[in-house]
């Protein structure tokens, strides 16, 4: 049976490897993919809102993605919020949605976006190791208080250090796919 340390430790590492994907989702690689425009804030009847909350993004050819803005008065807006984002793309749109076009990545931005991806995977490891760091804290107070034996605490600690291990060679498999999505050409 686990405990409750454990479980505890196991959602908060899942937690952290599902964070891991999303962000990984959102980091450019050579093909259309709408995650990338996840971040993308427009500002629009006076307030700054997601771009998912004013258009359809969906990526109908591997290397365009189109933005069909549910009003078409925000068109303009939305054209700028991708202009001005950090991703480098340039939309146009025809009066009725906005088409970006993805460009194939120089090796030079491969580069820098194998870094990126390599900077949030380390950002879920250290999420799991301060998972698996505060289960353990919460054992050893068990033990002190008595509430659990040495034998059982070095069991459950163990048990904290498997789950960890897990986590981490998830994050690196999902780091893995997403290097080869990025250097691919």
């Amino acid at each position: 049976m686990e405990s409750a340390q454990v479980k505890e430790a196991r959602e908060h590492m899942r937690a952290a490897v599902e964070a891991v994907r999303h962000e990984l989702a959102t980091v450019r690689s050579g093909k259309a993919s709408t995650a990338i425009l996840d971040r993308v804030r427009v500002e629009a009847y006076g307030s700054v809102l997601p771009l998912n909350q004013l258009a359809t993004v969906s990526a109908p050819e591997p290397r365009l993605i189109l933005v069909s803005p549910y009003d078409r008065t925000t068109l303009a807006a939305i054209e700028r919020a991708i202009q001005s984002s950090e991703l480098g793309l340039t939309p146009s749109n025809d009066g009725a949605v906005v088409r970006i076009p993805i460009p194939p990545l120089t090796e030079e931005r491969r580069r820098e976006l194998v870094k990126v991806a390599h900077r949030i995977a380390e950002d879920g490891r250290v999420a799991v190791r301060h998972a698996r760091q505060e289960a353990n804290q919460r054992v050893k107070e068990l033990e002190k208080k008595g509430e659990l034996s040495a034998d059982d605490s070095r069991r459950v600690q163990k048990e904290v250090q498997e789950r960890t291990d897990e986590a981490i060679r998830e994050i690196e498999a999902v780091l893995g796919r997403k290097e080869a999505e990025i250097l691919e050409i």
